[in-house]
């Protein structure tokens, strides 16, 4: 390892510990690198600003935030409450079951697992364990669990992310989630069948018959935003980051004209918690982009790839790398900074053994998305427990079934390329 890595590892380890955030160590460690080097720091922005320029794709995130932003504070969750809660309610653990379904159709106007959780998520748990009718942990843990669908279904940010680092299609990521989410949502709710019959968890009254069609109605406008955004993109109408543009107006739309939810206070502070993502997450690029010249220049992806190349392995036993790779990883770090970081350097590989990269690239979400609700490190938990209060043990414990019925699914869609891929093919991806 030469010089230039120890130093920049070593910075990055030093004022990560110190607790800064990952984008600005990862930003420090790249002067670090150049310092060392003898190179010239200009060089640093150089590459930020050409990467930054060539990444057309990048402008779809800041209008997904804005769209999930929009969304909440738009009076549009408790529609889709309703609906999930017409739906699943009538089943024993109806409110779980309503968690891991509310989850499923709010992914489609999020795209984030934090999003969700701090979302429909926490409004459920609360809903549980009001009046004592679930435990606390268990409450948090769905929510945790539940959360990990979002960024499977489109419109997902790390899978806006991965395409544009694999240079892949981004409708052809968005295909191929669609199936694993719903693998996901359905093992979720088959382990909480279970574990409602073992606890003898409530079931809450449903609505009357002839409320359905009123709840439906209410439910319908946000649920065509999904429909939408994947129907101008498939269709050819649109890029996904002009359709994204067509989601925030959509989104906008519902809040102010057909609602009438959000007034200039609220835009004011969906603007404001937009930008708060915009900068969070521009952060990590920026630090990325860093870290990526690093890489390149120490020609790291070619030295890696000799080595495993003189492991020999197969296809599968190189996709059961990556699972354990990224499981432990997401555990200590942020998701768009292993895609950003690891990604280029294992995507070459990937295609050199003849992976697919859209079955690839769902394999390592799904991956992370797991990651961050696995104990003890997983974000998603530590977010729940802030926000719900639940003790982490309690939490921990509970969590282990439903992470038990992900990593099915993950097992299936790593041996099974074609539930990843038959979407796409189907439409000539």
């Amino acid at each position: 390892m030469s010089i230039g890595l120890i130093v920049t590892f070593a910075t990055f380890l030093g004022t990560a510990l110190l607790g800064a955030p990952i984008g600005l160590a990862m930003i420090g460690s790249g002067f670090g690198y150049l310092f060392a080097t003898g190179q010239d720091p200009g060089l640093v922005v150089d590459q930020v600003m050409n990467s930054l320029y060539n990444s057309f794709v990048l402008i779809a995130v800041p209008l997904f935030i804005f769209v999930a932003n929009t969304m909440s504070a738009g009076g549009v969750m408790d529609r889709l409450l309703d609906f999930a809660a017409a739906l699943f309610g009538r089943f024993r653990g109806g409110l779980a079951h309503v968690n891991v379904a509310s989850n499923l159709i709010f992914s489609g106007m999020s795209g984030s697992a934090v999003a969700d959780a701090a979302g429909p998520g926490l409004v459920i748990a609360r809903m549980m364990i009001r009046d004592g009718r679930y435990g606390a942990g268990f409450a948090a843990a769905t929510s945790a669990a539940s959360a990990t669908i979002g960024p499977i279904v489109p419109p997902s940010i790390p899978m806006i992310f991965y395409a544009l680092i694999a240079n892949t299609s981004v409708a052809a990521m968005f295909l191929g989630g669609l199936v694993p989410a719903a693998l996901m949502a359905t093992s979720l709710i088959g382990c909480i069948a279970i574990l409602a019959r073992r606890k003898n968890l409530p079931r809450i009254a449903p609505p009357p018959w002839r409320a359905l069609p009123r709840i439906v109605a209410r439910a319908l406008p946000p649920l065509m935003l999904p429909v939408i955004l994947l129907g101008i993109i498939y269709s050819g109408i649109a890029t996904p980051t002009e359709a994204a543009a067509v989601a925030a107006t959509y989104a906008l739309a519902l809040a102010v004209l057909v609602y009438r939810s959000a007034g200039l206070a609220d835009l004011y502070r969906i603007v404001v918690e937009t930008i708060h993502g915009i900068a969070t997450v521009g952060l990590i690029i920026v630090g990325a982009f860093v870290f990526n010249f690093i890489i390149a220049n120490e020609n790291v992806p070619q030295l890696l790839q000799d080595a495993i190349a003189s492991w020999h392995p197969s296809p599968l036993l190189f996709l059961l790398m990556v699972n354990v790779l990224f499981l432990a990883l997401a555990c200590v770090l942020d998701a768009i900074t292993m895609l950003l970081v690891l990604v280029p350097l294992l995507v070459p590989l990937a295609v050199g053994l003849g992976i697919d990269p859209v079955h690839f690239g769902v394999v390592v979400i799904l991956n992370m998305m797991i990651g961050l609700a696995l104990p003890p490190h997983g974000l998603l938990l530590f977010v729940m427990h802030g926000l719900v209060g639940a003790p982490l043990g309690e939490i921990f414990r509970e969590v282990m079934p439903l992470i038990g019925a992900l990593l099915l699914v993950l097992i299936a869609v790593t041996l099974i390329p074609g539930l990843v891929l038959i979407l796409p093919h189907a439409f000539g991806y």
